[in-house]
């Protein structure tokens, strides 16, 4: 598999572009693992760092600001000097806190954002500079590398659960518990949307992943499980607008409210590096990885050779976080009902038809039945019409009572597009101004209008006559 290598007159090593494959796994000498580690971990705490000043100056570019711009050059430093601040801030535990797993739940939580980058493909086989080491740039792979990333991730909810729950706060629980609910609900989505892409490639290892789009990205043959992925990552990472764990004015801060100093700064780097895994595992599985752009290779045949694809790779990655920040800056929340019957009754069901569409497109290309030309034309009108379901699908029981002219039995009626809440059977209310009885006014109490019955003017006197 490795190709050849030509040595200059200088004996300086260039080598050929290289896809690895499972078999270039597990020989690499013990220092190689630990440099892949450590660069690993080094990497996406710079990038953390980088995001955060990132987001910052794009939300302030649409809000019209300048953002952080004084420490260091465009306020590069603004980040480091954040996390600083947050380690000499006083480390406060509450009284009511289980001290240990209040401890832990960070730990258990951040852990698992940096393990999951363990199989995502950075580039080629490549040699070790001042060395003849060659080694794909990939810490490791394996058959269920996939796999292996969504079980990691799933670990990382019990660190929120565990915060919520040992803070031993209403607030907090609750946050937790929707924060569970939130990511397990749309890790099922992005599971199934990711079927698909295991259909085509025939593989759930990354880096065969990779190579199976030297020609065309998944991204466009699969548009649909893109479209799907791409809406479960910002469900599945708490972002805006599905930051509902964190809704200000119903559960104060979320799990978190109640952590401080570097136990929360443990937090925001959980919440940063899974934006990072995501949209790696979505450049990994979609956007063809650490392969050049489309049209490059044409220009420069080196694009995909040595250190080069390790630009593309963070580009696209990069293109990701931008999404995720021109959201936040964009769009707000949404209700949390809202969001968990989207989630339920839009995206798996629609996973499903489209886990079997895809399924009967693979098996009748593979036995060779119909043309390539058409199968793609196949794809791409099955696309379409997901995407229109996706957008402008409506529930059934609502298109027939809009069809009957009637609307829903527990919908509220609208004014002009607000809700607007029934009125008493009685009417309106109406009463005048009165002075205070018993610390409220008089007006506050319900008045009797003059076309109620007897019997509800008997409970009202009696009320009014308690109250006096």
């Amino acid at each position: 598999m490795i190709g050849m290598i030509s040595t200059s007159s200088i004996g300086v090593l260039t080598a050929a572009i290289d896809d690895p494959e499972l078999s270039d796994f597990g020989k690499d000498a013990w220092w190689v693992i630990l440099l892949k580690a450590v660069l690993i971990f080094v990497v996406l705490v710079l990038l953390t760092l980088f995001n955060i000043w990132w987001e910052r100056r794009v939300v302030a570019r649409m809000q019209h600001r300048i953002g952080p711009n004084v420490h260091g050059p465009f306020g590069l430093l603004q980040s480091l000097a954040d996390g600083v601040k947050l380690a000499l801030k006083e480390d406060i535990t509450p009284k009511a806190a289980d001290k240990i797993v209040f401890t832990l739940a960070p730990v258990i939580a951040v852990v698992p954002a940096f393990v999951a980058f363990s199989v995502i493909p950075f580039g080629p086989v490549v040699t070790i500079p001042f060395t003849d080491t060659r080694t794909p740039l990939q810490l490791t792979d394996m058959p269920v590398a996939v796999l292996f990333v969504l079980a990691i991730a799933s670990i990382g909810i019990y660190g929120i659960v565990l915060g919520g729950w040992s803070s031993g706060s209403t607030y907090s629980l609750l946050g937790g518990l929707r924060s569970s609910a939130q990511m397990i609900s749309y890790e099922v989505a992005m599971g199934l949307a990711l079927v698909a892409v295991f259909l085509y490639a025939g593989s759930m290892s990354t880096s065969q992943i990779v190579a199976a789009q030297d020609d065309l990205w998944f991204g466009l043959i699969l548009l649909p499980s893109f479209a799907i992925y791409t809406i479960s990552m910002v469900g599945e990472t708490n972002r805006a607008p599905f930051d509902l764990p964190e809704a200000e004015g119903e559960l104060v801060g979320g799990f978190h409210t109640e952590y401080s100093s570097l136990k929360f700064a443990l937090f925001f780097l959980a919440e940063y590096i899974n934006m990072a895994t995501v949209s790696a595992l979505a450049t990994t599985l979609f956007l063809g990885g650490w392969h050049a752009p489309w049209g490059i290779v044409h220009v420069w045949p080196g694009a995909n050779e040595g250190y080069w694809p390790v630009l593309w790779f963070f580009g696209k990655v990069l293109f990701f976080i931008f999404i995720f920040i021109w959201l936040r800056g964009s769009l707000p929340r949404l209700r949390y009902d809202q969001f968990m019957a989207f989630g339920w009754k839009r995206l798996i069901p629609i996973s499903l038809v489209w886990i079997l569409a895809v399924g009967t497109i693979r098996s009748i290309s593979l036995e060779g039945q119909i043309d390539r030309r058409y199968l793609l034309i196949g794809i791409g009108v099955l696309a379409v019409l997901f995407l229109a379901m996706f957008f402008f699908g409506e529930d059934a029981e609502q298109a027939a009572e809009r069809a009957a002219g009637t609307p829903a039995t527990d919908e509220p009626v609208l004014a002009g597009g607000f809700p607007v809440p029934a009125l008493p059977s009685g009417g309106p209310v109406r009463g005048a101004a009165a002075p205070l009885v018993f610390g409220r006014p008089e007006s506050s109490r319900a008045t009797v209008p003059s076309d109620v019955s007897a019997a509800d003017d008997d409970r009202v006197t009696t009320e009014e006559r308690i109250d006096g």
